[in-house]
């Protein structure tokens, strides 16, 4: 696993997308899609309480929206940037979708399953394993989940 730190653009557009999903109460997770030569793909945001749909994660949604766009099942050149470290069900729709590299923000010690958790790419029945990226851009990603938990306790 290797971690970096540059303020790369694609990470950029996701945590903007995670602040939409802020906006409209949503937990704050966006995720964008790009082709091997960076070209932007796919972008999305959590929708799970507005669609009241529990895969509606954003990491599905771009993946949806790229593979509608590419008209491929496969993303095998694709890169994806989310600001959060997926869970279980997102880890295993980027190894089903077969894409490329994994770049990911803050890490989920509750519920990610990258390094953290089950750990899906790491398994022996993992048919795919990404190359991944991790720590991108943490604190911006990790300070916006902060205050969307934050604002969440003192409204109840």
């Amino acid at each position: 696993m290797k971690t970096i730190t540059n303020n790369s653009h694609p990470m950029e557009i996701a945590i903007r997308e995670a602040k939409k999903a802020f906006l409209k109460k949503e937990v704050p997770v966006g995720a964008v899609i790009t082709d091997e030569k960076g070209n932007l793909i796919a972008k999305a945001f959590n929708q799970v309480e507005t669609k009241k749909d529990s895969t509606a994660h954003a990491e599905i949604q771009a993946i949806k929206k790229a593979t509608l766009k590419t008209k491929n099942k496969y993303l095998k050149n694709c890169n994806i940037y989310v600001t959060l470290e997926p869970c279980s069900m997102c880890a295993s729709a980027i190894q089903y979708a077969r894409i490329k590299r994994l770049y990911f923000g803050c890490y989920d010690e509750q519920r990610g399953a990258v390094t953290n958790g089950v750990k899906i790419f790491s398994q022996k029945n993992c048919n795919h394993r990404p190359e991944i990226y991790d720590g991108i851009r943490e604190s911006d990603c990790n300070l916006l989940l902060k205050k969307f938990f934050k604002k969440l306790r003192i409204k109840k």
